[in-house]
């Protein structure tokens, strides 16, 4: 089988399951010559169990206008924020601290993001939810 060409990469960050032809999706994938309802409604099928999650996806777009596309799971800063209950991150981070999560909270959500974490095992994984936790103000107690 001849191998397709591939024309370019687009990324972006959707809600899941609400993926529509609005901006930031319609003007992206339709410069790319994309049919951008086919993108949609694989996407938002793809997508149904992360419904209102911010949830990064890579286009690959092929020379003849087919594309495939990978799901990433949803940012780390989105679940820790869910953790924390929070809204938002501190205004000062390093400063300010605005919340705390426990290890064990960590460790689920290293879990959750280990298939898109350049980590080895889960301790490496736990030592990056945390970096991310203290860049927003929020500090891992044990």
């Amino acid at each position: 089988m001849a191998k397709k060409e591939i024309t370019g990469y687009v990324k972006l960050q959707i809600k899941g399951g609400q993926a529509n032809p609005a901006p930031p999706v319609g003007p992206a994938l339709g410069q790319r010559g994309i049919n951008i309802m086919e993108f949609c409604k694989a996407f938002n099928e793809k997508t149904k169990n992360f419904i209102g999650k911010p949830v990064p996806v890579i286009i690959t777009v092929y020379k003849d206008k087919k594309f495939d596309f990978i799901v990433k799971s949803p940012p780390a800063s989105h679940f820790i924020k869910e953790a924390a209950k929070l809204k938002g991150g501190s205004q000062e981070p390093g400063r300010l601290i605005v919340a705390s999560i426990t290890k064990k909270q960590a460790e689920e959500i290293a879990k959750k993001k280990m298939a898109d974490l350049n980590a080895h095992d889960l301790e490496e994984a736990v030592k990056i939810i945390a970096g991310s936790a203290r860049s927003m103000g929020i500090e891992v107690k044990e």
